[in-house]
């Protein structure tokens, strides 16, 4: 949109770089330019203000297909008006010398009929094609349609329009249709879901009796490890209590064979001692062979009177005392010989 200033008597425009600008005076065009700015007067002058830019043109059709489905095309147009002059002379691109806005509605003009051509073939595509082949090749064949078709519309060159890009942004059936149709696909995936969670699971399961074997592998050796290490102590135990009896054994044999050497010792000592008490004895009695009874009694008495420390009694019959006289008066007499 231009800019319009106004001053007493006199009015100043300047537009845009992509606007192109006529100005007519008294109905003669005085300039055709873009983006000009000039001084004028509001009673003699006449300016149209035509867009040079690129201007896109948003579109949704509904058309029905060779099987009787409804469908959708949404999209995008790229157009832009390459012949100023051509354009101006269909469509009033008039400004209000006062505000700056268009007068009529030249803008919605444009898109309006480069709309109403984009409908017209992909509404004719659609009706000749199922709406499988439809969905399937609308962004491979419509698109290139519609750009060819646009760019060689006799209207729109009439109008000096250019035709940039066409963009199919979504090719639908009716909401109820694509429900059905998604239904396939959406099974398919949720399959593929499925199958995506079994297979993890299987791979978790997998893993979980992995390890549960590697934990079991690992039980199962350490009780051979335990079980080895019982028998070692088991074998260490034995030949400890075996090391011990034998040296149990060993010391018991040394105390037989010690008491068994002092034994014999003590025998020996004691046949020692019993032979030489023996001998003395034998000589004794030999000492004694020889002397009459009535010494010997003699003896006898005095040894008895030697270990007797009191007498108080002594009883002697007439035969004891006449043995006794006659052992003395015996004894006496062979001193006296001698």
């Amino acid at each position: 949109m231009s800019d319009i200033r106004h001053f007493p008597f006199i009015s100043h425009l300047r537009a845009e770089p992509t606007s192109h600008i006529v100005r007519f005076k008294n109905g003669d065009v005085v300039s055709a330019t873009p983006g000009d700015a000039f001084w004028f007067r509001r009673l003699s002058t006449t300016v149209a203000e035509i867009p040079i830019d690129d201007r896109e043109q948003g579109f949704v059709f509904t058309g029905r297909s060779a099987d009787f489905q409804d469908v959708s095309v949404q999209g995008a147009i790229t157009y832009r008006v390459a012949d100023p002059i051509s354009a101006m002379k269909r469509i009033d691109f008039a400004i209000d010398l006062e505000t700056g806005l268009y007068l009529k509605e030249p803008i919605e003009r444009l898109a309006q009929t480069v709309t109403q051509v984009a409908q017209r073939t992909a509404l004719d595509w659609i009706a000749h094609r199922t709406l499988d082949s439809v969905l399937a090749n609308a962004v491979q064949e419509l698109r290139p349609l519609l750009a060819t078709n646009l760019r060689e519309d006799e209207a729109l060159a009439d109008l000096g329009l250019e035709v940039v890009t066409v963009h199919l942004t979504r090719i639908s059936p009716s909401p109820d249709l694509e429900k059905a149709l998604q239904a396939p696909t959406r099974e398919r995936l949720q399959e593929s879901a499925d199958e995506a969670t079994f297979q993890r699971r299987a791979r978790a399961v997998e893993k979980e009796r992995a390890i549960a074997e590697n934990e079991l592998a690992n039980q199962v050796e350490l009780a051979k490890r335990e079980e080895g290490l019982i028998a070692q102590r088991g074998i260490n135990e034995r030949r400890r209590v075996e090391d011990e009896a034998d040296a149990l054994r060993i010391e018991s044999a040394a105390k037989v064979d010690r008491l068994r050497l002092q034994t014999e010792a003590r025998a020996e000592d004691i046949t020692v001692i019993e032979q030489a008490n023996n001998d003395a004895e034998r000589g004794r009695i030999d000492i004694y062979h020889d002397i009459p009874s009535h010494v010997l009694l003699g003896l006898a008495a005095r040894e008895l009177a030697g270990k007797l420390e009191r007498i108080d009694h002594l009883n002697l019959g007439a035969d004891g005392l006449g043995s006794l006289m006659e052992s003395f008066l015996m004894a006496s007499t062979a001193r006296l010989e001698s």
